[in-house]
């Protein structure tokens, strides 16, 4: 998940990226956060404070289409407001770009233009193999909270 080396326990966090831009700088008064582990038919969601430093698995969002997908993103928008959003990036472990590169990056795009947030990206590089050693239940919403509190351990 590190963009210097596979993120494990002990791993430093990369800094946060704006989506399609340099490292971030994430206001102060941005606080609350929902984060996104992007997947074609399901996605990842956890909340966080960055006052706390806590997330907290959210529901997985199980849809295939950007339609379907983006409406119950708008729900989630809805009953959290975050001041943010955070999504997972996907790179081989050599740090190139693939497929699912475009398709998160993409996302991310697209949550930007349609809910006006600005959108955070971390890399996401076995966060799935993380959640599930970790015994998670719903591995994509477990996969959302560690792409989170990378983000949060970033944060100044």
């Amino acid at each position: 998940m590190s963009e210097a080396s596979p993120q494990g326990a002990g791993a430093p966090a990369a800094p946060p990226r704006a989506s399609g831009t340099a490292p971030a700088v994430v206001p102060a008064h941005f606080q609350s956060f929902l984060a996104f582990d992007f997947g074609a038919k399901r996605t990842g969601v956890a909340t966080g404070s960055r006052m706390f430093g806590i997330t907290t698995p959210q529901a997985t969002i199980k849809a295939e289409g950007a339609d379907a997908r983006m409406l119950q993103v708008a729900a989630r928008i809805k009953e959290f407001e975050p001041d943010a959003l955070v999504i997972g990036v996907p790179w081989h472990p050599d740090g190139t770009a693939h497929e699912n590169t475009a398709r998160a990056l993409k996302f991310g795009r697209q949550l930007r233009g349609r809910f006006g947030l600005q959108v955070f990206e971390v890399d996401e590089r076995y966060s799935t193999t993380e959640a599930l050693a970790e015994g998670a239940r719903d591995a994509d919403a477990a996969s959302a909270c560690i792409i989170l509190e990378q983000f949060l351990r970033s944060l100044p």
